[in-house]
């Protein structure tokens, strides 16, 4: 959306100030763990854009809190199942061989929006070291959410989203759906779905880059509204409107334990309808 749509559709400019009473107003408070999915355009004409989002949540949970953003960077990975765009085939090897390695200060996201890109550069922000599926975080347990993120199965059990599970953290929705939820990647880990595939990137290894190939699954966000709305239906689900957006922050782990038992159920019955 252009900056002009988004003036035309704000009755009025969306300031900090504003934003925070609204964090407030649907149940963001000081001390919490929240892990955002943004959309910056949704939210109407913020003045300082990013920035002010940035720190109207940071304001929010104060200190004592702590903000958590996704901040994945998809490009640095096997180059052969790409598809948008995808690669030719002979050009395979000489991405694997020429992309430089992964570095959490360096490399950008990829389709993540304006916010999480800001937010991983940010004083105070500790980045997880995946060279995909990385996280970024600020506050009290920013360092502890970040810490030992391993390469296979990178949105499971050795996760900033398993972290931010142990800490009974919340999911805050911030003008974007349940397909944006990557809380729920971790459900599809626990309930066992998904293929096992091979994926690969650059990253450094004592001291030199190497390509290295590790195993993950093959995610599929597709299911992700429907156990959404499965979970609304369950479950208490704040709702809310920040600037224009409407939003949603719910508890994580709530949601995750939902999601794994809803695709085991899934699992199982497509198996039992296989056979």
């Amino acid at each position: 959306m252009t900056e002009t749509a988004v003036i035309q559709k704000s009755p009025h400019p969306f300031t900090k100030a504003l934003l925070i009473e609204h964090l407030h107003a649907l149940g963001v408070q000081p001390g919490m763990v929240v892990l955002v999915h943004s959309s910056l355009s949704k939210l109407g004409y913020v003045p300082g854009g990013p920035v002010s989002v940035i720190q109207a949540l940071q304001e929010a949970l104060t200190p004592a809190g702590t903000l958590v953003m996704p901040t994945h960077s998809s490009d640095y990975s096997d180059p052969a199942p790409w598809q948008n765009p995808p690669a030719p085939e002979a050009w395979h090897q000489i991405i694997r061989d020429a992309m430089p390695p992964f570095d959490p200060q360096l490399t950008p996201t990829r389709s993540m929006g304006v916010v999480p890109e800001l937010f991983r550069t940010w004083p105070g922000v500790f980045r997880s070291n995946h060279p995909q599926v990385s996280f970024a975080a600020w506050g009290r347990y920013a360092a502890d959410i970040t810490a030992d993120h391993q390469l296979a199965f990178g949105m499971g059990e050795q996760s900033p989203l398993a972290r931010i599970y142990d800490l009974d953290g919340g999911v805050l929705l911030l003008g974007v759906g349940y397909s944006n939820n990557t809380s729920f990647h971790l459900a599809e880990i626990r309930a066992q779905v998904g293929d096992i595939v091979q994926q690969g990137a650059p990253i450094w290894l004592n001291g030199r880059r190497v390509w290295q190939w590790y195993k993950d699954v093959d995610y599929d966000d597709e299911r992700f509204p429907e156990i959404g709305a499965a979970f609304e239906q369950a479950h208490p689900v704040h709702i809310g409107q920040v600037g224009l957006a409407e939003c949603r922050l719910f508890h994580q782990k709530t949601a995750v334990d939902f999601a794994t038992q809803w695709l085991t159920q899934q699992n199982r019955g497509s198996k039992t309808s296989a056979a």
